[in-house]
């Protein structure tokens, strides 16, 4: 049992040192230095370019950073409230009521009820249309596309 197991392990130790070998850049590689440290040589140190565009603070107003990250977030992706392109004017007015000044921006308000109906009507909403004509819904009145 000893005998096979020696067997089994010398090409096995044979090999794992022969994986040590990289030629001149090997584990046992001879004439292997210390790197140079002239080599090396000095970067500049980083400078932040000015920005003109900032000013400088005055006393008494509000700071900048004051608002809060999600806020800053949703002025970066809707920028707030905007004006009325004649299109949609002319749309709201055929619609009727007028809809309320900054509706579009009520989206992002934490005020905002918002109700998770889950999985099930996200599947739902996101099924293939199907040919078959009992899976498919009417309403009446409406012409069909």
């Amino acid at each position: 049992m000893i005998k096979r197991n020696l067997a089994a392990a010398l090409p096995l130790a044979m090999l794992a040192l022969a994986g040590c070998n990289g030629g001149s850049k090997g584990v046992f590689a001879a004439g292997k230095g210390s790197p140079n440290e002239f080599a090396v040589g000095r970067a500049a140190p980083l400078v932040v370019p000015p920005d003109f565009a900032l000013v400088p603070p005055r006393p008494g107003q509000p700071r900048p950073q004051e608002a809060d990250s999600s806020t800053q977030a949703l002025s970066a992706l809707f920028g707030g409230q905007r004006p009325v392109s004649q299109g949609e004017a002319v749309l709201t007015a055929q619609a009727g009521n007028p809809p309320t000044p900054g509706v579009r921006s009520e989206a992002g308000d934490p005020a905002t009820t918002v109700v998770n109906k889950g999985q099930a009507t996200r599947d739902l909403l996101n099924a293939p249309v199907s040919a078959d004509p009992q899976a498919n819904a009417t309403t009446p009145g409406a012409t069909p596309k």
